[in-house]
């Protein structure tokens, strides 16, 4: 369509060569026909110069649009670029949430597969338990008058047998009786002495109680339990030396010691398993020595390559308190990768950002605590909680001290994955020449103890998971069954 502007120009075109023709032909004196001649031909200037100044006012034009269309193609560009990058990001999200979806469900198959287990065994056991009654009581009724001992005995045996874990080993069971004969018979001064004679000629001994996880029972750490012997083989229990030794300034040889006998200990378990690990004990007073550091922090340089397995255990009350020298050892324990746990908790007054700023790990919690009741009005959390809270930071709650099957039902409840305690196996005691790792002390020390009382971790693992999971089938049917 003609613009207006268009049809303006050409009239005004056409007026002014009209108007030049009249103007030569009344003024110049030309003739009509010379008039004509160059009314035309001003005309025709008058339009290639107006078709000219278009042109160039298009071409203008067009390299304007040009640029604009250049510009909305780069726009267009740059979101198409970031809906891909969107779609890629949903992409993503997509296929991890279907791999964490079939993790999740080959962690329920296997869950249930191993409940179905659980439950073959569960009936097995009842089954062999009511014939052990039934035997029992046949052979009860068959002579009731005869004053034998025998039927008195059958049922204690059956009763032994039906709960073969709960029962602590007749090593375990035979040694902390002379402690707490001789523990309160001394003075300080001669504890004091007993307590060095120990160290200088090495009767320290190594106690390891496993740490099972819930509801599997599957042995996942050791704790090594510390005990000396005096010059008459009498057992000093940890709580009854260490207070003595770090006023007499010898717990950072005993922690020495302990360490050496950790390392060898965790050198043989990781020959059959890599997964495992060994908590080990160490004073506060060790870390504020620093000749004492000095010598271990040189001894667990040579075994960094056990750091992530080797776990540092201290009291809460020494954590709390830890002073600047202390804060700096430990820091300089975090980063050559050891990790560290917490025991002794008294209240569940916890840090968890903090702890785990530090270096801890693990957090032993003894089971009693986190099923007391008013735990929940004292602490800024509740105890079912905690698990999830601790979670998040990366900590792991152990609970320790279990000793009855309703105290793990009640802790699958709140979430905790790892247990502690005489309900799963007691601390068994591990001889001086057990923990170097020669074959032949292995041997003699097998030879010497045929019934297993005192057998190394590494033989004594697996064969108390049987019965520790026999003992826990009750409490999961129970579970499974709901209350009442």
């Amino acid at each position: 369509m003609i613009r207006i502007s268009t049809i303006f120009i050409a009239i005004c075109m056409v007026l002014v060569a009209a108007s030049l023709g009249l103007v030569l032909h009344a003024v110049a004196g030309f003739s009509g026909t010379e008039s004509a001649i160059v009314a035309l031909t001003a005309l025709t200037f008058l339009i290639l110069y107006n078709a000219v100044s278009m042109r160039l006012r298009d071409r203008s034009d067009v390299g304007g649009q040009i640029a604009d269309l250049s510009r909305g193609t780069a726009d267009l560009a740059r979101q198409v670029a970031e809906f891909g990058r969107r779609l890629a990001a949903v992409e993503g999200r997509l296929v991890s949430a279907n791999s964490a979806s079939s993790d999740r469900i080959q962690a329920v198959v296997g869950e249930i597969s191993e409940l179905g287990v659980l439950v073959k065994q569960l009936a097995v056991s009842v089954a062999s338990h009511e014939d052990l009654l039934a035997s029992g009581a046949a052979a009860a009724a068959s002579a009731p008058a005869r004053p034998d001992p025998e039927p008195q005995h059958e049922p204690a045996v059956a009763a032994e047998q039906a709960a073969p874990a709960a029962r602590p080993t007749p090593a375990a069971a035979a040694k902390p009786a002379p402690v707490e004969a001789a523990s309160p018979s001394r003075n300080q001064p001669q504890l004091l002495a007993a307590v060095k004679n120990a160290v200088e000629e090495s009767r320290l001994d190594i106690y390891l109680q496993p740490m099972v996880t819930l509801p599997q029972r599957k042995v996942r750490f050791y704790e090594a339990v510390t005990r000396l012997r005096d010059d008459r083989d009498q057992i000093l229990a940890a709580d009854d030396f260490i207070p003595t030794a770090e006023a007499g300034g010898l717990i950072g040889k005993i922690d020495h010691m302990v360490m050496l006998r950790c390392v060898q200990v965790l050198r043989r378990l990781m020959v059959r398993n890599k997964d495992v690990g060994v908590f080990c004990n160490v004073s506060a007073a060790t870390l504020g020595n620093p000749a004492n550091f000095a010598q271990c922090l040189d001894f667990l340089e040579a075994n960094r390559a056990l750091a992530p397995s080797f776990v540092l255990e201290f009291k809460q009350a020494a954590f709390r308190h830890l002073r600047p020298t202390e804060i700096e050892n430990l820091a300089a324990l975090s980063q050559r990768g050891y990790r560290f746990s917490i025991d002794h908790v008294t209240d569940l007054r916890i840090e968890p950002r903090d702890l785990a700023d530090r270096g801890v790990r693990f957090i032993k919690v003894p089971a009693a605590l986190l099923l007391d009741p008013k735990q929940s009005s004292t602490s800024d959390i509740h105890p079912s909680d905690l698990s999830d809270l601790l979670g998040r930071f990366g900590i792991d709650l152990i609970a320790e001290k279990i000793e009855g099957e309703r105290a793990v039902v009640d802790l699958l409840d709140y979430d905790v994955r790892f247990g502690q305690g005489f309900l799963f196996a007691p601390p068994r005691p591990l001889r001086p020449e057990g923990a170097s790792a020669t074959g032949g002390a292995t041997a003699n020390k097998d030879s010497a103890n045929p019934n297993g009382s005192s057998n190394t971790v590494p033989m004594a693992g697996p064969a108390a998971e049987p019965p520790m999971r026999a003992t826990g089938n009750a409490a999961l049917a129970r579970r499974a069954a709901g209350p009442g």
